[in-house]
């Protein structure tokens, strides 16, 4: 034991378990009737969304769904999606948000290995739950014991998909909150460390593996938000980024505890984003890049310009060009870029701005927020070190390491994976398995995801760089760059590109020789695309760009006849 000046037990009057639950009991005593979500003709207020979370925890308690159980919930940003954050954890119940892209043999694994003894699914989606369940049934055979299906109506949806999930015995969502109690006396864990999500990261090749999060780290890292971000109490929440995405980044707390409104948004596209901001004074989103990409290039008829007042974005999700920041402030969209994992709450670096980054010109302005930064206030450490003796990287800007983190914003591990924990926890930090590079100033900048490094005669090529470059074309819409298979150099840069709407494609090989010639102009001669790839790019649930299946196809496609090097 460290010394310390006294011997002061904790006891229940000075030391209480910290959980997220608590702040929405506070949001309904200070703000009952101000509204809390709205999703098209649907709005709730702070003190009714108490009430419907506490009937939840109620109606899975009277059923033996509490401590140990998982409840599984396949939605898009609905209210009962924004309601489970509460409800499920207020009944010791751990949840487990289930990505709705997700195709059946994936959900049915998912469903299975976490033992998922409730499935909470939006009627839109019933027929794949049904789905996952029957293939799960036919593995598991005599030891499968069906779960509670419940289906969420959607007024917004075809109401012959609700009748056929009825006919088929699944409960209804309302009917099952009419069977709990408004004023259910939920109790907050007793140990903060006690399980309050599980989300499956979008490993792209093996299993998905199941991060668990405490109550403890949801507790920090939601209020980590409001700090880093400067929200205020009352701001007005577009949810854009899927709740299903590491929890809504914990944003589904983060709103309860700053009073603020929850506006629901089940399709993103351009256009209900810009008519949210204008209909609802939206002040704030989350969105991956490819978002932001669409939101810039949308064409007049879909967007609302001048913004009616300044609009935050926090970007994460994978690395934004320059060029797409660069545009999203042209618009008057205020953007954060942060960077984390599934593993790591969601987002939990930043890239935090300086004010004497307000006098630099534009681009070189765009060029700094391009960073991933330095760590949220609620994470203890991270670095960017040497993976074979641990040494931290020095910050010169080249001398490539892995990011690591250590702290309370890391996960309790992955469910049921001794072996990936014992990696992933190596030598007392967290490996995240992307690579950086540590800048003079201490931030940190990604380079690639370890795998997605392309090696050229020896040389390293950051496909990062790369796409940055081919982003600031004007005819590219996306772009992603993967090694692609090369007789002289074992594997050269190969670009899939996705054009701008209007542009003439009826001479790909003249655009394509065009690009090159672009990238020429700005990067080392080896770092230029030896093949352009033309179409729409395959990405995530979670908006992110499929590389491997871009690798794959680049590998298919065999390797580059004459390297012009």
């Amino acid at each position: 034991m460290e010394r310390d000046i006294d011997d002061l037990p904790k006891n229940p009057a000075n030391y209480t378990a910290l959980t997220p639950l608590g702040f929405l009991e506070r949001a309904a005593l200070v703000h009952p009737n101000r509204k809390s979500l709205i999703h098209g003709s649907v709005e709730y207020t702070w003190l009714q969304t108490y009430q419907r979370c506490r009937r939840l925890a109620s109606a899975l308690v009277r059923r033996s769904f509490g401590p140990g159980s998982t409840v599984a919930i396949i939605a898009p940003n609905i209210p009962a999606m924004y309601e489970a954050h509460f409800g499920i954890p207020m009944a010791g119940a751990v949840v487990n948000a289930v990505n709705i892209r997700l195709n059946a043999p994936t959900i049915a694994f998912l469903l299975g290995h976490s033992s998922s003894a409730v499935v909470m699914v939006d009627q839109e989606f019933f027929k794949l739950a049904e789905e996952a369940i029957k293939i799960l049934a036919d593995k598991s055979k005599s030891t499968f014991k069906p779960p509670l299906l419940i289906v969420i109506a959607d007024e917004s949806c075809d109401p012959k998909g609700l009748q056929y999930a009825l006919g088929r015995g699944a409960v209804e969502y309302e009917k099952f909150l009419q069977t709990g109690d408004p004023d259910f006396a939920w109790k907050p864990p007793q140990d903060e460390w006690h399980s309050i999500a599980l989300g499956y990261t979008s490993g792209t090749t093996a299993s998905p593996k199941g991060v668990v999060l405490h109550h403890r780290g949801a507790y920090l890292m939601a209020l980590s938000n409001v700090v880093v971000w400067g929200m205020k109490e009352g701001a007005v929440y577009l949810w854009t980024l899927p709740m299903f995405h590491c929890n809504g980044w914990c944003f589904t707390w983060t709103l309860a505890a700053i009073f603020g409104t929850n506006i629901c948004l089940r399709q993103v596209t351009a256009k209900g984003v810009y008519s949210a901001i204008a209909k609802y004074g939206a002040t704030h989103f989350c969105a991956a890049p490819v978002v932001l990409n669409t939101i810039v290039n949308a064409p007049p008829d879909e967007t609302i310009l001048p913004l009616p007042h300044v609009v935050y974005v926090m970007t994460a999700g994978a690395a934004p060009p320059p060029s797409v920041l660069f545009a999203m402030s042209e618009h008057g969209f205020r953007v954060t870029h942060t960077y984390g994992l599934s593993e790591t709450y969601g987002p939990s670096t930043i890239c935090a701005w300086k004010p004497e980054w307000d006098s630099l010109p534009p681009i070189q302005q765009a060029r700094l927020n391009a960073r991933q930064g330095v760590r949220y206030i609620a994470l203890e450490g991270l670095d960017i070190v040497n993976p074979k003796d641990m040494k931290p990287v020095p910050a010169d800007g080249t001398t490539v390491g892995e990011i690591v983190f250590r702290g309370n914003a890391v996960m309790k591990g992955y469910l049921k994976n001794p072996k990936a924990n014992a990696e992933a926890f190596a030598n007392g930090w967290f490996h995240s398995g992307d690579l950086g590079v540590k800048n003079p100033d201490g931030y940190i900048e990604i380079k690639d995801r370890s795998k997605d490094i392309i090696i050229s005669g020896g040389e390293n090529i950051s496909s990062v760089e790369v796409e940055n470059t081919l982003y600031q074309h004007p005819a590219i819409m996306e772009a992603s760059v993967v090694a692609r298979p090369d007789k002289r150099w074992g594997e050269t840069p190969c670009a899939f590109v996705t054009l701008k709407p209007g542009v003439d494609q009826s001479d790909e090989k003249r655009l394509a020789e065009d690009i090159m010639k672009f990238c020429r102009e700005k990067m080392p001669s080896y770092w230029v695309p030896k093949s352009v790839v033309f179409g729409p790019l395959p990405k995530t649930a979670t908006g992110k760009v499929q590389k491997h299946l871009l690798r794959a196809k680049a590998k298919k496609m065999g390797s580059v006849q004459i390297s012009k090097l």
